[in-house]
């Protein structure tokens, strides 16, 4: 019982440290290409899943304005 909780604790940990990293690195890409961000634009990211993150990581190639990164389509 130990031992799997402590494993469980361990994927939990590494699976937010990838969310933070995928999130820190399209902040910067963001601020790269658009310039600085709003607050919301920093609170979407802080709470966006990996699934969002990716999403957005790849609309960065194309979109033209910031506002077309975070559209939902």
């Amino acid at each position: 019982g130990l031992e799997q909780g402590l494993e469980q604790g361990i994927q939990k940990g590494e699976s937010k440290g990838r969310l933070a990293g995928q999130a820190e690195l399209l902040e910067r890409q963001l601020v790269r290409r658009f310039g600085g961000l709003s607050g919301e634009s920093q609170r979407r990211l802080a709470q966006a899943t990996l699934e969002q993150l990716q999403h957005w990581a790849d609309r960065v190639l194309d979109a033209q304005t910031l506002g077309e990164v975070f559209e939902e389509h």
